[in-house]
């Protein structure tokens, strides 16, 4: 098959996929953002996923950018990696998913690919995505058409298991058409590819994945809340039990970002609509999401002991990004803790060297100091929520501050999970 394609989104997930096309195909990023689109063409990646070598690399591979339907209107493969985020309800919004299906149901040609890569329920391709496609299009689904579903696995921030590296599970509509989707795959991913028997198959496997590491670091962040009951090191604890072979490593923390705290949502809700409500994954899901209350309540008590007044009391917050060394702010939970403490009536400051200051208050309405505005001794408390590489060397321990480490790497805390 002689392949064009558009990749419709080009975000942590859409632009690392294009650029490794476009070492074999003909490939068009499409978004709908002008800025992002004006950005990258010339040779500008904000999410750093890419290096501006590796985007100009792409561009003189023929990879063109756009904003316009008309320019992918000749393209016979088509790969959707929208967000697929949860509302204020925490129910599934597949707006994003069902918009980018309508725009390209405009284009859609007969014997043309969909392939949806965005994280959804069992079913949402077939069920919700391929309607907005006929509708659209005028073609009939596996006689004009064909769907596939191969899920994201970027890891953000992570330039080792980059998106060539990490094993793909495939699927196609027909039996066919998954033996064309795993062999375009199988073109560009040196770690393999797993062709599923279905897409409904392949949509599963992508929603557990990350619903399975949400419930034990669930387990994990029960375990910290207990043992800090008892005054036992929960690390200690974890790093005992691990040295047996089978025992899972997971560590507690916040559990944020696009992934791991938002595809359990959209499994249980599915769930929830054939009549089964999930006891474990929301208990899970429960119990992360109140994470950052409890952090910010014991720092409280910290400074309580140390005998703080915590009414304008100081506390500086060091990072803000979902996780380490990466520039992603998407539903990032350290924003609970904070809320949470500027509850209690403390004077918050966030520093983050990775986070852009526009994206911080665009999203969370706060203003993001850079470390270099950072006097740290002149704070009440310091709680180092993200673990950044120049975080871990930091000696935090001054006079009667409270330090409060929620990713365990500082030898001079207070108080940790």
């Amino acid at each position: 098959m002689n392949s064009k394609i558009a990749v419709i989104g080009l975000g942590y997930v859409g632009l690392p996929l294009a650029h490794a096309f476009s070492s074999k195909y003909k490939v068009i990023g499409f978004d709908i953002a002008q800025w992002r689109i004006d950005e990258l063409s010339s040779g500008v990646d904000r999410t750093l996923e890419l290096t501006t070598e590796q985007v100009k690399e792409a561009i003189s591979n023929g990879m063109e950018f756009t904003n316009r339907l008309e320019n992918i209107a000749d393209c016979n493969i088509y790969i959707v990696t929208v967000p697929t985020p949860i509302d204020k309800h925490k129910k599934p919004d597949l707006t994003p998913l069902l918009k980018a299906s309508e725009s390209i149901g405009k284009v859609l040609k007969k014997d043309d690919i969909v392939i949806y890569e965005s994280t959804v329920y069992p079913g949402a391709t077939e069920e919700d995505c391929v309607p907005i496609l006929e509708k659209f299009s005028g073609l009939k689904f596996n006689k004009d058409f064909y769907c596939g579903y191969s899920p994201e696995r970027i890891n953000p921030g992570d330039k080792e298991h980059t998106v060539t590296k990490i094993l793909k599970v495939t699927s196609g509509s027909t039996p066919e058409i998954g033996k064309i989707v795993d062999e375009l795959y199988s073109s560009i991913i040196t770690a393999g590819t797993h062709l599923a028997p279905s897409i409904k198959v392949a949509e599963s496997a992508k929603v557990i994945e990350n619903s399975q590491r949400d419930i034990n670091i669930a387990f994990v962040n029960e375990l910290s809340m207990i043992f800090g009951k008892l005054g036992i090191d929960t690390e200690a604890v974890l790093k005992a039990a691990g040295t047996k072979w089978n025992f899972l490593n997971f560590k507690p923390g916040l559990v944020g970002g696009h992934c791991i705290s938002i595809d359990p949502y959209y499994l249980s809700y599915k769930a929830q609509e054939v009549g089964y409500h999930p006891e474990i994954i929301l208990a899970g899901r429960r119990l992360n999401d109140n994470m950052g209350i409890y952090v910010a309540n014991q720092v409280i008590k910290l400074m309580i002991k140390k005998g703080k007044k915590i009414e304008g009391a100081k506390v500086l917050v060091l990072g803000i990004t979902f996780k380490e060394n990466c520039p992603d702010i998407r539903n990032s939970r350290v924003i609970d803790v904070i809320r949470e403490l500027q509850d209690f009536g403390c004077e918050v400051d966030i520093s983050d060297y990775w986070a852009d200051r526009d994206e911080v208050k665009y999203e969370y309405n706060l203003e993001l100091k850079k470390d270099i505005d950072v006097d740290i001794e002149s704070y009440d408390a310091v709680i180092l929520a993200v673990a950044h590489n120049d975080y871990k060397n930091l000696d935090l321990k001054v006079s009667d501050q409270v330090v409060f480490d929620i990713k365990s790497v500082l030898d001079s805390a207070d108080g940790k999970l």
